[in-house]
């Protein structure tokens, strides 16, 4: 368990020099225990107390990088069991499976496939983020052609293989930068290990059940390697599952030895249903990695949903900037719609705009990322802010009417709006869904 700040009081100079901003090491020690500040921030702190203050302060599930550069991704440290506790910080990296007994057309189209798994979500981009070649064939030559081709994507790899000699001959053809390495068995650990560790790459373990998995990831860490990924697939989804909320559980609450590590599994069900919602569920059970053989933008898009909804911190709601938007070609005389600055709702308002083909501005109004009607329960969404918006350079530069489109479900604040901005107040519909139908019929005739 994490120190408290009394422990962490007694580590420290107890000088009082105010070096680190705080008025008092005791202050200092808080602000630690709260990660509020690094340690870093005292000058004056021993060597003996430093270590025993970073042993303490290390996350219960060590952090794993794959791949290199912009595109690498980064699992595990994570510190809590529910993302409303705190939050969850790494996002899983969702990974399309190419097999290497693909032929040479069949591999050129699944490689197209995975370039065009990108997608724009409320402002952010969702997409495939890692690629694993399949030893399937179980020779070198086609795991080693197919991994080179893979490469070009651009993407961190996992590489599986069905001996550690074939990876080593697919990382000497240069396949990829720092590839996660699967698997480390119980009866080829060592020869895994060993290329793992030459090549200081992340090393995959993989055992027929948790137990098994932990102690196989201890040797492996006795053997040097560090950087390790259990890979927790079993026969049923429902002990997969098990397993994923067992090794968070007992890494954070037990910190038990062999678990504190990230974790992928692989799913492998045939119907593609089945397995976007396997990949789903192994996503919310603490997957670091989900590995799928599926590739169409339709059964991708669901999974990496899933995760962004899980993986955004429930204590900062997601934004855009509050200013003027531009939808279409607009003119001066374009409607004027207003909304709140929470992603979803701007997105969706600007979805239904664009479906309308009538070019329109839509005004966001700063309410700290909160919906309407929660913008507009907690005052943040009132009638002397929209005004003062409506009285904006902004405005008054590109607008040239005094009409102005506000949702239905604040029809309350219309006259009040009227009577602070002096503009028209046209209430809208109450759901952005018919916001194409009240751009087409209503707007042309007030």
């Amino acid at each position: 368990m994490a120190l408290k700040a009394l422990d962490i009081f007694k580590l420290l100079p107890k000088t009082n020099c105010k070096k680190c901003g705080c008025p008092t090491c005791l202050a200092f020690a808080m602000k630690l225990a709260q990660k509020q500040a690094s340690l870093d921030q005292c000058p004056d702190v021993s060597a003996e107390s430093k270590a025993a203050l970073e042993g303490s302060s290390a996350p219960p599930v060590r952090l794993v990088t794959i791949g290199s550069g912009d595109n690498k991704v980064e699992i595990g440290n994570e510190t809590v069991m529910f993302r409303h506790d705190e939050s969850f910080y790494h996002h899983p990296g969702i990974c399309v499976l190419v097999s290497d007994k693909l032929s040479e057309s069949e591999l050129a189209r699944k490689i197209a496939a995975i370039e065009k798994l990108r997608f724009t979500r409320v402002g952010m981009e969702l997409r495939v983020r890692l690629v694993a070649v399949q030893n399937d064939s179980g020779a070198a030559e086609p795991f080693v052609k197919t991994a080179a081709a893979v490469q070009k994507l651009g993407l961190p790899m996992i590489l599986m293989a069905c001996e550690a000699a074939h990876v080593e001959k697919a990382l000497a053809q240069g396949a990829t930068h720092r590839p996660l390495i699967h698997a480390a068995t119980e009866d080829k650990w060592e020869s895994f290990t060993k290329v793992a560790k030459e090549k200081n790459c992340p090393l995959a373990v993989a055992a027929p059940d948790l137990d098994r998995v932990a102690a196989l990831a201890e040797k492996v860490k006795g053997a040097g390697v560090e950087d390790i990924v259990l890979d927790l697939t079993t026969e049923t989804v429902a002990d997969t599952l098990q397993a994923l909320t067992a090794s968070r559980r007992l890494a954070l609450k037990r910190k038990t030895k062999g678990v504190g590590y990230p974790a992928m599994v692989i799913s492998r069900s045939a119907d593609p249903l089945a397995n976007m919602a396997d990949s789903c569920a192994y996503v919310a059970k603490y997957a670091g990695i989900v590995v799928t053989p599926m590739d169409k933008p339709e059964q991708i898009m669901p999974i990496l949903t899933v995760s962004q909804n899980l993986y955004t911190d429930p204590r900062k709601p997601i934004q855009v900037e509050a200013k003027l938007y531009e939808v279409g070609a607009v003119t001066p005389q374009s409607p004027l719609i207003i909304t709140t600055n929470f992603s979803l709702t701007y997105y969706t308002v600007e979805g239904e705009v664009e479906a309308s083909r009538v070019p329109a501005f839509i005004g966001v109004i700063d309410t700290e990322g909160t919906s309407v009607l929660t913008a507009f329960a907690s005052d943040k969404l009132t009638s002397e802010k929209v005004a003062a918006f409506l009285k904006s350079d902004e405005i008054k530069k590109k607008v040239g009417h005094t009409k102005v489109i506000i949702p239905g479900y604040i029809s309350a604040m219309s006259g009040s709006l009227k009577d602070d901005s002096g503009w028209n107040v046209l209430v809208g519909p109450r759901e952005a869904s018919g916001l194409s139908k009240y751009l087409k019929t209503v707007w042309p005739t007030v």
